[in-house]
């Protein structure tokens, strides 16, 4: 599998939903396969939250392969050996894109809580940009999970002749109250925290010891991603050995397991891109713009496939249903199937030998 690893910069504006302007932008993105003669076999990945555009493979000197490594390869459900797939990273993460902590031009200041606040609806905007310059004008498929399936679905509807097919996973048409309220936890621990110094620290600032209030935040989305079946499978009620069970602080495994990854995270991740991406996720509505639902559902004319999976508490089944029978009253065209899964909505992460051929499938007609 060919790997590449790009930042394309743009010295064009990037018009956002709130009427506000990103002039200059960049956007990191990787590459996986070849392109063909007639630009035919290109599939766009889509991220979630946490996610960028390192989906598969492994850097030098690295062992963590991207986070849909068992997707995408020579021969894997997303095969390489006959697609070329683009997998970039959003406006406003941390990982190569324009975001809060980038310089605002003719400034070397971070924009910090100056930047703009950004949308799904903006960040697809960004990578149609993007796929211009490449002198790219259809794509095969777009296929994204969680955040990353709204993207995808936001496609279809704003640029009904961009793709194929669209592949959305663990996603929704709107964010709802629940989801929202759990990201309320994140947002305040990270605005409460003194060492957030309400965006004015400096850059890399956490890169060593983290920031406690990005890690507390982090365990309410950790308990959102899983499901109480998954969590008993995985933990049990297992107590930390060398922690004492009459110690007031002594911890169960699951304890022990949120503080450790939740810590680790916060050192690789800028608290103000968490912010602004989760703001993005809370204003995600596909009927913005349009008149209903049902107006902005009526647009799309690309192959729709949605997978939810049983026991996801974060994005529930129906809500993808709800596209689907929407679509099919419409006589569009819609596939959906609920997966069985007990492990919650980090499903479409973990368990992907219960849908890799259903891609597969799509994708090779």
């Amino acid at each position: 599998m060919i790997i590449e690893t790009h930042i394309k910069q743009f010295s064009s504006p990037l018009y956002l939903e709130s009427g506000r302007i990103l002039e200059p932008y960049q956007i990191a993105y990787e590459t996986y396969g070849t392109i063909n003669s007639d630009k035919s076999n290109v599939i766009l990945l889509c991220h979630a939250l946490s996610g960028s555009h390192h989906a598969s493979g492994t850097y030098d000197g690295e062992t963590k392969a991207g986070w849909w490594n068992g997707l995408i390869g020579d021969g894997k459900a997303i095969d390489t050996s006959k697609f070329f797939i683009i997998s970039t990273n959003v406006i406003g993460s941390c990982f190569g894109s324009t975001s809060p902590m980038s310089e605002q031009y003719p400034s070397s200041e971070p924009y910090r809580l100056k930047f703009p606040v950004v949308t799904i609806k903006d960040m697809v905007h960004a990578q149609i940009q993007l796929l211009s310059d490449l002198g790219i004008y259809h794509l095969k498929a777009i296929i994204g999970g969680s955040m990353g399936g709204m993207q995808a679905l936001q496609f279809a509807v704003d640029y009904p002749n961009i793709a194929d097919e669209i592949i959305s996973l663990a996603s929704t048409y709107a964010t709802r109250p629940w989801t929202i309220g759990f990201n309320k936890v994140a947002v305040e621990a990270i605005r409460k925290d003194p060492r957030f110094m309400n965006g004015h620290y400096e850059k890399d600032a956490f890169i060593e010891n983290g920031l406690d209030g990005l890690a507390l935040g982090r365990i309410a989305g950790h308990i959102s991603y899983l499901s109480p079946d998954s969590m008993d499978n995985k933990f049990g009620r297992n107590y930390v050995a060398k922690d004492g069970l009459f110690e007031l602080f002594g911890r169960y495994e699951v304890e022990r397991y949120m503080e450790y990854n939740t810590n680790n995270f916060s050192k690789i991740f800028d608290p103000l891109s968490y912010l602004y991406i989760v703001k993005a996720i809370n204003t995600f509505n596909l009927t913005r713009g349009y008149d209903s639902l049902y107006q902005a559902i009526l647009r799309i004319k690309s192959k729709v496939h949605l997978i939810s999976f049983d026991s996801d508490y974060l994005f529930f089944p129906k809500e993808m249903e709800h596209i689907h029978n929407m679509m099919k009253r419409n006589g569009q065209y819609s596939t959906y199937i609920n997966i069985d899964s007990n492990y919650g909505h980090d499903a479409f992460l973990v368990e992907l030998e219960k849908f890799d051929y259903i891609i597969k499938n799509i994708l090779e007609d």
